[in-house]
């Protein structure tokens, strides 16, 4: 997707612009590591993301899931980052790329990618806690933990991942996992980063991150009400009224815009 030297927000804004559920995941997340680090040349990363493409389309594994897992945890060492878990680093794909290993979403982005430079389908499944991806080829479906390998779920496995996930709440059942789209994967990774932002109480660099989310999800009314509190925050009232504006804007139902509407009046006053 274009040279090095193309902004990152637009190399985004082009990977999310197309349409259907599918989008070229890796390159959009490999712009949102640049977006937070304009300094840094894709290059060498996109490089590595087609020598991926090509291991995977000439490795002779027996089954898919086996071929993934030759070519992205044996032959190119990834895995989940179990010592440092919180490391923002690893809800960083370009980070991910120089370190080996992530988180489970970060890591589904890759195996995804694989897969689907085969031809394949590879899908993200909205499990709490602990994201999975689905492969389906050849007539045939598995669930992946590209966290662990790769490995193959079964459904008493899934059943005690979820639970270990979900802790004492209640569980979610195997066959509620839905589907999520890629745009709805690249959310969850910059999620990911944002939580641990506030956590750190590094609340402009959280900005950022939620307006990096915005590019991806440029209607989502929530994203437009934290970005408004976040602005409210850092002291930038008139940037934070105009998020909470967007945000009545695109809310569905009256009780919604009237509660946008009662903040924007609060942050509205303190302009006065």
């Amino acid at each position: 997707m274009g040279g090095a030297a193309r902004r990152p927000e637009a190399i985004l804004r082009d990977c999310v612009g197309v349409a259907g559920s599918t989008l070229d995941i890796a390159e959009a997340a490999l712009a949102c590591s640049a977006m937070e680090r304009p300094e840094l040349d894709l290059t060498g990363y996109r490089a590595h993301l087609a020598e991926i493409a090509r291991d995977a389309a000439s490795s002779g594994a027996a089954s898919p899931p086996a071929l993934l897992a030759e070519v992205l945890a044996t032959r190119h060492g990834y895995r989940g980052d179990r010592d440092t878990y919180d490391d923002i680093a690893n809800a960083d794909l370009a980070r991910v790329i120089d370190r080996r290993r992530g988180l489970p979403v970060a890591l589904s982005i890759l195996w995804m990618h694989a897969a689907r430079s085969r031809g394949w389908s590879c899908v993200g499944l909205n499990s709490p806690g602990h994201f999975v991806a689905q492969l389906a080829a050849h007539g045939q479906r598995w669930i992946l933990d590209p966290f662990d390998g790769g490995r193959v779920l079964d459904e008493p496995a899934l059943a005690s991942l979820l639970r270990r996930a979900q802790g004492s709440g209640p569980m979610l059942d195997i066959d509620d996992l839905a589907v999520v789209d890629d745009r709805s994967v690249l959310l969850r990774l910059q999620n990911n980063i944002k939580l641990r932002l506030q956590r750190a109480g590094e609340k402009r660099r959280a900005l950022a991150v939620v307006e990096r989310m915005l590019v991806i999800a440029p209607r989502a009314v929530d994203l437009w009400r934290e970005a408004g509190a976040l602005n409210a925050d850092l002291d930038n009232l008139r940037k934070a009224v105009g998020c909470l504006d967007q945000a009545m804007a695109l809310a569905a139902g009256e009780g919604p815009r009237q509660r946008i509407a009662a903040e924007r009046a609060r942050l509205a006053g303190r302009l006065n």
